[in-house]
């Protein structure tokens, strides 16, 4: 094997077997976002030596949009000696080419196992990588999945639940839930816009693009008709999701969530779903337990990274 190291984009859907000689959990998912759009060639990168892939970097977008909004790929061999060097070329040459100049670099996130920190070296030395380029972490998040024959939690009673009206309704119940939010995304968006501002690109990023009726997302309220707070059982492109949970201000420390996530449950569980996941941040400890107590179970970690600038110094 020569010890010459060639980086490049691949050169198409033939090349994906290449990509995939290095192993991760979204692998199984790359051909069918290829074909739709999802991924594209020249946002796929490897670093090879001979035949064989050292490194390899790809982002994630939207069918519709020109640039990609996700960097969610970033792989080293961990047999090469100098695959820290390796990743620092792959990484600045994938970048210059993929990212338009100017622009800040979306947002890096590296699934992991839930008891990754037992042995942390690779996904150290990939952040340490990234960290080199500007990037600083951001959030580690737990993933949740619900699957068929584990308990539904029983209907309390205690809230009604009738559809969000519509995305003004939507928008409006989430400026109120950032009030005192655990969210690390929506607590760094509101250090640098006002609540109504980070409320409408939340929607406009995530869930305006759901594949599912927005007639699914609910509002539960008080026997008075008072909103409490809202859930938004949806479906994603990969599947059926709870995309959005929370309880406003004034209803907090009630137990309302588990009303909410319940009802959002029962919902998806009806239509025969294979699964149900959902993410909550770690520090989110009400929610994690939320999840918990309705039958989900923590399969997987998520640590994400941004390049946006960190916070002034003292400043939440």
């Amino acid at each position: 094997m020569t010890d010459e190291l060639t980086i490049r984009p691949i050169s198409g859907p033939e090349e994906l077997g290449l990509f995939n000689s290095l192993p991760y959990v979204l692998n199984e998912e790359l051909a069918d976002d290829l074909a739709i759009g999802r991924r594209r060639a020249a946002w796929m990168w490897v670093a090879t030596r001979g035949d064989g892939v050292v490194a390899r970097i790809a982002w994630w977008g939207r069918e519709s949009e020109p640039v990609p909004l996700l960097l969610d790929l970033f792989d080293l061999d961990e047999a090469v000696p100098d695959r820290r060097a390796v990743g620092e070329r792959l990484v600045a040459a994938a970048m210059a080419a993929v990212v338009p100049a100017g622009r800040e670099p979306p947002e890096y996130l590296r699934m992991v196992p839930s008891d990754w920190a037992d042995r942390p070296a690779p996904v150290e030395e990939r952040m340490a990588i990234l960290a080199g380029t500007g990037a600083r972490p951001l959030v580690e998040r737990l993933r949740f999945e619900w699957r068929p024959g584990t308990p539904l939690p029983e209907p309390r009673g205690r809230l009604a639940f009738r559809p969000v009206r519509d995305a003004d309704e939507m928008v409006g119940l989430m400026i109120d839930v950032l009030e005192g939010t655990l969210d690390a995304h929506s607590r760094d968006d509101l250090r640098s816009m006002p609540p109504r501002e980070a409320a409408r690109e939340h929607f406009d990023r995530e869930l305006a693009h759901y594949r599912s009726p927005r007639e699914w997302w609910l509002v539960g309220t008080l026997p008075d008709g008072e909103p409490v707070g809202f859930a938004c059982p949806a479906r994603n492109d990969y599947g059926p999701i709870i995309g959005y949970i929370a309880v406003r201000p004034a209803h907090r420390g009630n137990g309302y969530i588990d009303d909410l996530l319940g009802e959002a449950t029962r919902f998806l569980a009806g239509q025969g779903v294979p699964r149900i996941r959902a993410a909550t941040d770690v520090a989110n400890v009400p929610m994690a337990r939320a999840f918990e107590r309705a039958g989900y179970l923590n399969f997987e970690r998520v640590v994400t990274m941004v390049w946006s600038a960190p916070p002034e110094s003292g400043a939440e």
